[in-house]
């Protein structure tokens, strides 16, 4: 079940990127808008992130963070792995309208993964053995933007499946936010950054 909803969710974000591409005339490697490179260090929950700018619009990211799962069997707390296949979906409006897109400053709909390890959990209310593993597999919606400074917000909210490693599984939310700096040079823009 969940490895026909991570296929059905890639083959989604590849049509977005075949349409993207088709509608971008041939120049499908060519990252415009989207960084090849970026690296984030988050404050609020201690954590770093890393961003692949595969395509035009679309990217690949990971980073290991505070968070917490929150399903049907209950709650775990502690550092996490976040994997994300992102699809930018806006960055050609924000240009229009003098926005900001360097840092990845748009908005995206992104396959999502995050793996609750045992050894590194904080706190649980989830009935099991005390070794047990937690992951998260659906899809989110995000915004991230990124100021002249280097400052870094990303907001996301999703839904998914929650498979249990010694526990049960279950269905589920995902809000994720974080807040940061990018230590990573951006691209310039004259537009004004909002």
């Amino acid at each position: 079940m969940i490895q026909k909803l991570l296929i059905f969710a890639l083959l989604i974000l590849s049509c977005f990127g075949a349409l993207a591409q088709f509608q971008e005339r041939g120049r499908t490697f060519d990252l415009v808008n989207l960084e090849r490179h970026q690296v984030r260090f988050d404050l609020l929950s201690p954590g770093f992130s890393y961003e692949l700018g595969l395509f035009r619009n679309q990217s690949i990211s990971t980073g290991l963070g505070l968070a917490t799962a929150t399903y049907e069997e209950g709650y775990a707390f502690g550092l996490t792995m976040n994997n994300r296949y992102r699809y930018y979906h806006n960055f050609q409006r924000r240009i229009d309208m003098d926005k900001n897109v360097s840092g990845n400053s748009g908005n995206y709909i992104a396959a999502a993964q995050a793996i609750f390890f045992s050894q590194l959990r904080v706190s649980t209310n989830i009935e099991g053995p005390k070794d047990f593993n937690l992951g998260f597999y659906g899809m989110v919606y995000g915004i991230q933007r990124t100021y002249k400074n280097g400052f870094n917000f990303n907001a996301e909210l999703g839904a998914g499946f929650y498979k249990g490693d010694g526990v049960p599984d279950g269905y589920g939310p995902l809000i994720h936010f974080t807040f940061g700096w990018v230590a990573t040079k951006r691209k310039s823009r004259e537009p004004v950054f909002d």
